[in-house]
């Protein structure tokens, strides 16, 4: 009976995975989930997945297989269930199923759907976590780690073949030697080490709408890189005219107007990889994105020589995020592309004109496996 729900369960499973995957794009242009993550799982509005269930209905309405139909014809729960009519009602309308999956999960189906390559670590160090695994059952433990469905288990057995167990007023009383104890295995987990550092222009030509198609792109690319590398390091910075560091929610959620100068995101982020990520022992991920409107051409020529000399030697990948704006340029991302691009295999630039080309744009980014 158990192994008939295993596989029920993971039938269904599998069903809501494809209804994810039909509808990646939609989920990866809407902000919708992003407020819905948790520490562990994240929940997804899904459409069209329902839930089997029995409803009582009245006496003398027929039984089972009466009435009319053919085989094959989808059952109504009710005889009101029309489409359509043009009419105001009084029932509610069709609601969608949220059902929960992990963020391991999540990434996996990104993985699949958009054809992402693993991840082949770089650099020799690796931190070593310790990890606790629950691997069997003894008879001897702290109190902390009794079983107590195995222990009285054990007692009725003991009860039962000892005569003792009685069926009018039953009774389980364990003892001693009845006490089962999960017990526990200690094991090692080496972790690449790896480190992401967003940039972000916040000048005034970056209105709200960039700056939401800043933070859906991030997610996407934090949860497909936290499945590759246990323990992701992520640092932020922001500029316009100056750049500084600063926490998650600042970066989300900052409003500045200002001028544009990137070599100053540039420069701290080279500051920020010398002084904390040696490259030998990092694996290294530096993510900018702006409206393409920098100050002057003297420092687009700034901004190729922090990247050839201090960035790009260190960086696993440095990737190029161009959103569109009415106010900004838009020249920068053809500078790099003819500066750099050419001669460096882990730069990577994509332009991200709307919400719906983040799907693509993802896939520029990580879909060489660096």
């Amino acid at each position: 009976m158990l192994m008939h729900i295993d596989n029920d369960y993971n039938r269904f499973r599998q069903i809501i995975k494809g209804k994810i995957k039909d509808n990646l794009r939609k989920y990866i242009s809407n902000g919708e989930m992003i407020g819905r993550r948790g520490k562990d799982l994240i929940s997804i509005p899904l459409p069209q997945i329902e839930i089997p269930r029995f409803r009582f209905g009245n006496n003398g309405q027929g039984g089972a297989s009466e009435g009319e139909g053919e085989p094959g014809d989808p059952v109504s729960t009710s005889d009101d269930d029309e489409e359509g009519g043009g009419q105001a009602g009084n029932k509610p309308g069709q609601h969608l199923k949220e059902v929960e999956l992990t963020l391991d999960e999540l990434a996996e189906i990104i993985g699949e759907e958009l054809e992402l390559p693993r991840i082949e670590p770089k650099g020799r160090k690796q931190i070593i976590s310790t990890k606790d695994k629950y691997t069997g059952i003894s008879r001897v433990g702290p109190e902390s780690l009794r079983h107590f469905k195995k222990t009285f288990r054990e007692a009725l057995k003991r009860q039962i073949i000892s005569g003792q167990f009685n069926m009018e007023r039953p009774r389980i009383i364990p003892i001693r030697d009845d006490f089962r104890y999960r017990s526990w295995k200690t094991t090692s987990l080496p972790q690449s080490n790896a480190v992401i550092i967003y940039m972000m222009d916040v000048s005034g030509s970056m209105w709200d709408e960039q700056k939401h198609i800043v933070r859906l792109e991030t997610f996407w690319i934090d949860t497909w890189l936290q499945y590759q590398y246990k323990g992701l390091t992520t640092r932020y910075i922001i500029h316009d005219a100056q750049a500084g560091e600063v926490d998650r929610e600042t970066f989300f959620t900052v409003r500045e107007n200002g001028g544009t100068v990137i070599s100053s995101a540039y420069e701290l982020c080279a500051r920020v990889i010398e002084e904390d990520y040696p490259a030998d022992e990092w694996n290294i991920y530096t993510f900018h994105f702006s409206d393409g409107d920098n100050w002057s051409r003297e420092d687009n020529k700034a901004c190729a020589e922090i990247l050839r000399e201090r960035i790009l030697p260190s960086v696993n990948l440095f990737g190029y995020g161009q959103v569109e704006s009415t106010y900004g340029s838009g020249e920068f991302i053809d500078f790099l592309e003819e500066n750099i691009k050419g001669d460096n295999e882990n730069v990577v630039l994509s332009y991200i004109p709307d919400k719906d080309s983040i799907y693509d744009s993802i896939k520029d980014f990580l879909g060489k496996g660096k």
